[in-house]
């Protein structure tokens, strides 16, 4: 922590360095991020119009990899979107608020992934190990709690963080040395002491983020691999 005013700055907006700096390497990069954007944008949009026009596609595995590519789409035009503007307009500024929406969403769709992956995971376990009463235990209104139970748990996990972060106002430079606004770069150049949001941040990366999914995503898998066990023909397998 900072005890020195003098070269502490009350900001109300950053200035987000980007990718490079180099003049010559711009139009490259642009061009590159777009190809990438495009790509991912493309990807997500044919998968999500395959399974509505395919009605033999509505089944809960689908769904689920509907809501992944919702997810895949937030967290890329909330990350790229200012890259490509910031090139086009060559405006590399963004408000303090508008920093921590970005943090805030972008941390959100990482543990939306996960925890989707890990309903995704039981859905396999319902579909190998109880073939019988799959289609009455996973129907539509689980399916839909389900998911709305990944995205509840996906913004909350992060409000504490965020919370936290809106205390902080003094920061040593306005320039945020990535090409979007993330946590890191974030506390890196704050005079607050973040000693306490380092440990909100490990508690909830390692607990919420990462542990949580895991463990229910490989019970799953323990199970499903104990069923395919279990099965003595090598075509029933």
């Amino acid at each position: 922590m900072f005890s020195d005013s003098f070269n502490q700055t009350t900001v109300t907006f950053f200035f987000i360095k980007g990718i490079t700096d180099i003049p010559e390497l711009q139009t490259v990069f642009f061009i590159l991020v777009l190809l990438i954007y495009l790509v991912t944008i493309g990807g997500n949009v044919t998968i999500l119009l395959l399974i509505c026009l395919d009605h033999h596609l509505h089944t809960p595995m689908y769904f689920f990899l509907a809501n992944l590519s919702i997810v895949d789409l937030s967290s890329s035009t909330i990350t790229l979107h200012k890259v490509l503007l910031m090139y086009i307009t060559g405006d590399h500024t963004v408000s303090y608020l508008a920093c921590i929406t970005q943090m805030y969403i972008f941390a959100s769709t990482l543990g939306h992934e996960l925890l989707i992956l890990a309903a995704m995971s039981y859905d396999c376990y319902l579909a190998i190990c109880n073939p019988l009463r799959y289609h009455v235990i996973m129907n539509c209104r689980l399916c839909t709690l389900l998911v709305a139970v990944c995205y509840l748990m996906g913004f909350v996990q992060v409000l504490a963080t965020n919370h936290h972060l809106l205390n902080f106002h003094l920061f040593i430079t306005k320039e945020l040395n990535h090409f979007f606004c993330d946590m890191v770069p974030l506390m890196k150049i704050t005079c607050n002491d973040t000693s306490f949001l380092e440990m909100m941040i490990l508690i909830q990366g390692l607990f919420f983020v990462t542990l949580i999914p895991f463990i229910l995503t490989f019970i799953s898998y323990i199970f499903i691999i104990s069923a395919i066990l279990k099965i003595h023909s090598s075509t029933g397998k």
